[in-house]
């Protein structure tokens, strides 16, 4: 059987006789991903966990029920119970510089239009454009994206532990100045499942998984695009603390009411198609009107530190590049 491991690092082919036995799967995947505790999950688009843990060494790989010939194998660090919690740290994919303004408020999506989101119609594909909403977890870039080229919201670890990998993997690009901390220090800070992404986990994934991911921000109406070029591409909706995905959802003329099953959208788009774009514009102007949005450059934010209180991000970022401090909250 013949199958491919995408881990933390990258994808691998393995090959496995018909007498395989998990104990030679498990030293497989070890080998390919480098990784000595490790998650599987397998079935794309609807991955489903591989417990390799609670079978057999000697028992057959071929006697699992499932065949993998062919199949790929999404493989994550498993995050240890005693791992300690590092403080949480977002950025900002309207900063045209890859550096994460630091800190620690909750991500939440505002308010307005949460629970009512626009939709938007396109004769042209025949459905309605809809913003699906994502969850307030501190995870929802990883969430977004998930959602779009995994067809599951539910692969924050595995993303997360793509962006580790390629930062790992290429320390001349990922410096301490670009991440704006020790590169070791943040690829355990992005693995945490409370740690927000922005500008550099989406410039990571979309070359990982070779897609254009458009970020528009709401507030402004600026759009950033990475990896562009590629042949396919995605929009995600950044409302100054948080990111949403943009669905195409098929429906019936005149198209403006989309269904709410999210298993029939389309979150990848060919790059050659302009009316995507158009249209996730349209979308945003909306949510715009309704203040869909934080602005992040007026909140009043504390060092959790020394207790001082800066004017947003900017203000925090100066405090954090003089200081050393990196523990930031929103002022009350």
């Amino acid at each position: 059987m013949r199958f491919r491991v995408r881990g933390p690092s990258g994808q691998s082919t393995v090959t496995l006789d018909d007498t395989a036995t998990i104990n030679d799967l498990r030293g497989q995947i070890a080998e390919k991903t480098g990784l000595t505790s490790f998650d599987v999950k397998y079935g794309y688009p609807d991955l489903k966990p591989l417990d390799i843990d609670s079978l057999q060494p000697e028992q057959n790989v071929s006697e699992l029920g499932i065949n993998l010939n062919g199949e790929q194998l999404i493989v994550a660090q498993r995050e240890s119970a005693t791992t300690p919690q590092l403080q949480n740290e977002p950025s900002s994919s309207s900063s045209q510089q890859m550096r994460p303004p630091p800190a620690t408020a909750t991500s939440q999506k505002p308010e307005n239009t949460a629970d009512d989101p626009p939709e938007v119609a396109s004769p042209d594909h025949a459905g309605t454009f809809v913003l699906r909403v994502m969850p307030d977890d501190n995870s929802c870039l990883f969430r977004a994206v998930g959602a779009a080229v995994m067809g599951d919201m539910d692969t924050m670890v595995e993303l997360r532990s793509i962006v580790a990998g390629a930062i790992q993997s290429n320390p001349s690009e990922y410096t301490a100045v670009v991440l704006g901390k020790n590169p070791d220090e943040y690829c355990k800070w992005i693995q945490n499942e409370d740690s927000w992404g922005g500008a550099i986990e989406l410039k990571i994934l979309s070359e990982y998984f070779n897609i254009e991911i458009c970020s528009i921000d709401v507030q402004t109406l600026h759009m950033f695009q990475f990896n562009e070029g590629a042949p396919t591409r995605c929009v995600v909706v950044y409302s100054g603390v948080h990111y949403d995905v943009l669905a195409l959802s098929p429906s019936d003329p005149p198209y403006t009411h989309a269904d709410p099953l999210t298993q029939i959208d389309t979150k990848i788009f060919e790059a050659v198609d302009p009316v995507v774009l158009e249209k996730a514009q349209e979308v945003c102007q909306i949510l715009q009107s309704k203040h869909y949005y934080t602005d992040t450059s007026g909140f009043l934010v504390r060092c959790n530190t020394c207790g001082e209180t800066f004017t947003g991000e900017k203000g925090a970022v100066k405090h954090a590049t003089a200081t050393g401090h990196y523990d930031f909250g929103e002022a009350s």
